[in-house]
């Protein structure tokens, strides 16, 4: 008898075990997506999260650049998004990328120097991060005019026109 749960248990150890090695990693990338009213590129308080945005993670070769992996989402009520990524992308750079605004008076990306303005993330299991989500920083489409409240607001930054303060 004793023999047997000795066997028993050692092969629900080894099943266990087992099982592990074959799980494939997953991890998930979360951020959120906003109107940048005051086009400063940073989230103010006047700034706008948006429902229906498209959004993009893009993981790339470090050498030659090409796509290894990539994966859309869209945001919720909040101008939050969830994104789940299946295996390690420890030697590519992955970034979120935005696609699309659901709002057309704010919709335009910001190109500075030709590239996109993308946050990049971790996406691997070997960088100390014990939990499973990587936050991504918050992304925003550029409104067509800004508020004219944004001089208040980005006085009470210490930004002037001239720069800050």
């Amino acid at each position: 008898m004793e023999k047997s749960v000795i066997v028993l248990a050692s092969t629900l150890c080894f099943l266990s075990l087992l099982g592990s090695a074959f799980c494939e990693t997953k991890l998930f990338v979360e951020g959120k997506i906003y109107c940048d009213t005051c086009r400063t590129q940073f989230v103010t308080r006047v700034s706008e999260y948006i429902k229906g945005a498209k959004v993009r993670l893009e993981c790339r070769e470090r050498e030659g650049g090409s796509i290894t992996y990539s994966k859309e989402a869209e945001t919720d009520e909040k101008g939050g998004y969830r994104i789940a990524v299946e295996g390690e992308h420890e030697e590519e750079i992955c970034e979120i990328v935005l696609v699309k605004s659901p709002n057309p008076d704010c919709a335009e990306i910001h190109r500075e120097a030709n590239h996109d303005m993308n946050a990049r993330v971790s996406l691997t299991s070997h960088n100390g991060i014990s939990t499973p989500v990587r936050e991504a920083n918050p992304l925003g489409f550029l409104k067509k005019e800004r508020l004219p409240i944004c001089t208040e607001v980005l006085r009470e930054l210490g930004i002037t026109s001239e720069g800050i303060v």
